[in-house]
């Protein structure tokens, strides 16, 4: 994807599939619907904003310019517990649909007031991280001895004693997760959440068939299918090579979403044809930010909007509910036909 602001122009590569499309020609598609639903609340598109922690660090005004731009956009928003801004402040710029995303402590009590804060600034939906019982090892974290500016705080944890994070001889980031982030956490803990809030979970970061069955048994929500920006684990697969297994064993029971390498329309195109209900983006919302603040997260919205409907047209598509299956062939459709 290239994206050009104010003279500056910005590359980074689309989404890693082997996909191909199967366009459908003949077909009127002079008028195009994208909207959609997402746990009940009412979207433009299926492309929604993943969580990204310290967002001033991208722009002065950081989650505050992005929850405007996705209200504006008609999108949800999912606000990182690591944000620069707290949840008090995202709720004041207005209106929006704001999900909350969360990680489970060795304090119980953060998690409960955490959550008790989202509830009260009006967010709609918890999306729980779980594959983070360690950080990955960052190596330029590390080597850079990366911390937050001391202008900069994590604006949730402020009044907790947790909103800064000191320097050591690892990153000040994970130095902070390995202290406060609970090893332990198990399925017992998306049962325990659903004892302390009434909104719905989402579980972030699941890749296969076995934890998707658990995730459905557990009473979760929906799915987001997330390899944590590739940033964890070396060799986990790319989110979109594992949708499939996730949306099989789903059975319609919950809706399935993904992150991770979505950087064009056309790659919202491939998610939706192979059974996701819709698609977060981080790294474009991110460098947007970073050069035009809340109107190059507007902008960057709009090309994806624009770039997804020009692919539905190309391939016959005049809602969401026609993109199909049979619009994609995978090298692993290739594969299969060649050994008939």
């Amino acid at each position: 994807m290239i994206t050009s602001f104010s003279g500056l122009t910005l590359y980074y590569p689309s989404l890693k599939n082997d996909s191909r499309f199967r366009p459908r020609i003949l077909i009127d598609v002079s008028r195009i619907n994208m909207a959609t639903s997402v746990l009940g609340f009412n979207i433009s598109m299926p492309v929604m904003i993943a969580p990204s922690a310290m967002q001033k660090m991208a722009h002065p005004e950081g989650e505050l310019a992005t929850a405007r731009a996705a209200a504006a956009a008609g999108t949800i928003m999912t606000l990182s517990s690591w944000s620069t801004s707290s949840v008090e402040e995202v709720n004041s710029v207005g209106p929006g649909i704001r999900f909350f995303q969360l990680y489970v402590y060795k304090d119980r009590n953060i998690v409960r007031q955490l959550v008790r804060r989202a509830e009260m600034a009006g967010f709609k939906a918890i999306a729980l991280t779980v594959d983070t019982p360690r950080l990955g090892r960052r190596e330029a974290d590390i080597k850079n001895r990366f911390t937050l500016p001391p202008h900069l705080v994590l604006k949730n944890f402020e009044a907790l004693d947790l909103g800064t994070m000191d320097k050591t001889n690892d990153s000040g980031l994970a130095s902070y997760v390995a202290g406060q982030v609970d090893r332990s956490l198990s399925w017992k803990d998306v049962k325990w959440l659903q004892t302390i809030t009434s909104l719905p979970i989402l579980v972030k970061g699941v890749v296969t068939a076995e934890d998707t069955r658990l995730a459905v048994e557990n009473g979760a929500a929906g799915i987001i299918v997330s390899n944590h920006g590739a940033r964890q684990l070396d060799y986990a697969p790319a989110t979109i090579s594992c949708l499939e297994e996730v949306v099989r064993e789903a059975q319609g029971r919950l809706p399935v979403f993904l992150d991770g390498g979505v950087r064009r329309g056309t790659d919202v195109f491939k998610a939706l044809a192979l059974g996701a209900s819709g698609v977060f983006i981080g790294r474009p919302v991110l460098f947007s930010l970073a050069v035009d603040g809340e109107a190059g997260v507007r902008k960057v919205l709009q090309m994806m909007r624009d770039e997804l409907e020009l692919t539905m047209a190309l391939s016959g598509c005049t809602s969401l509910k026609e993109i199909t299956r049979n619009h994609v062939v995978t090298e692993s459709d290739r594969i299969r036909r060649s050994r008939l």
